[in-house]
């Protein structure tokens, strides 16, 4: 028999979520199986699987050791294989930095990604015990091309999972990126399209009238620095979809700079030549929450602000001085 007290880190999870993490091997079927044969209780009752727990609950589950064995693989933190720049962490949240060429998430099992690293840093930290990352998965909430660089917020409670999942889903926090696009921008705007994804070709194509199977998506922006060939632009993302900074500015005739899938192949070739730039410059800068929060205060009003990386520096610095 196995005992499972629920404290405010697991807090808010549904019963059969929590069931699932713990005896990860086993299929749902025979986890509501138990629950029906009352192997499994809640508080010392009968449970469903979809009762929301609170801190101070006990999930007890009454099988055989060599059948909880069966169904359940220890969770390891693993080992930390790369740096991260934390700009944030609390009980519930990290936000990392994200450098050029790391995948938030993996790809193929031989990847390393942020999504992997955030475990053993919050555990090496002392945010988060093994023991807890039996039924608490701390995991990022957003996620950035494996080229743009910047803020990755990573849930490490289920109250920061949940919070962070919400926040993002009904857009209540407000996040900026920075990017160096052709052409010359003189005021700020905010523009509105339609964007329609090619699952074949992992591009996606803007259009100004809604087309079958596309995304109304909001972009508002205002220049930084600027000359007659370049601005340096802050971008606010208002909707977040797949490639939506990149290929909206592409299609008003501002595509970023190294962009080799939606930009400009002349400008791209130069500034391949005079800088080795093969991608595209785009960096999450800033994150800001709202004041208030009802869930993760600590966040309530807090701004989060991602220093460029040298490259972007370097680059920005030669084609505007150093204003």
């Amino acid at each position: 028999m196995r005992e499972l007290n629920i404290t405010t880190r697991e807090e808010g999870q549904r019963l059969d979520k929590i069931l699932s993490k713990y005896l990860n091997k086993a299929p749902k079927s025979f986890v509501y199986k138990m629950l029906r044969k009352k192997n499994i209780k809640l508080n010392g009752k009968k449970a469903t699987g979809n009762e929301k727990l609170s801190q101070g609950d006990q999930v007890c589950i009454y099988l055989a050791e060599d059948t909880i064995n069966k169904f359940r693989e220890e969770v390891k933190a693993g080992k930390q294989k790369i740096k991260l720049d934390v700009l944030y962490e609390d009980e519930n949240v990290i936000m990392v930095n994200k450098p050029w060429g790391i995948l938030s998430q993996k790809s193929k099992p031989e990847d390393i990604s942020i999504n992997d690293q955030i475990i053993p840093y919050a555990v090496n930290q002392g945010l988060i015990s093994e023991k807890e990352l039996q039924v608490v998965k701390p995991s990022i909430c957003n996620r950035l091309d494996r080229n743009t660089t910047g803020i990755i917020i990573c849930g490490i409670s289920i109250e920061g999972l949940q919070t962070m999942a919400e926040m993002l889903k009904h857009r209540d926090m407000e996040k900026y990126y920075l990017c160096i696009v052709k052409g010359k921008i003189e005021g700020s705007q905010k523009v509105s399209a339609y964007l329609k994804k090619d699952e074949k070709t992992n591009k996606v194509k803007v259009s100004k009238q809604e087309i079958a199977g596309a995304s109304h998506i909001e972009t508002a922006y205002e220049p930084v620095i600027s000359n007659d060939e370049f601005t340096l632009l802050k971008v606010e993302l208002i909707t977040g979809k797949t490639h939506q900074i990149r290929a909206h500015l592409a299609s008003i005739g501002h595509p970023l700079i190294g962009d080799f899938k939606y930009g400009d192949k002349k400008i791209n070739q130069e500034m391949k030549q005079r800088f080795g730039l093969k991608d595209q410059l785009l960096h999450c800068t800033e994150i800001v929450f709202p004041r208030d929060m009802k869930t993760c205060k600590n966040l309530s009003g807090k701004k989060i602000q991602a220093p460029l990386p040298k490259r972007f520096d370097m680059i920005k610095n030669d084609l505007f001085g150093r204003a």
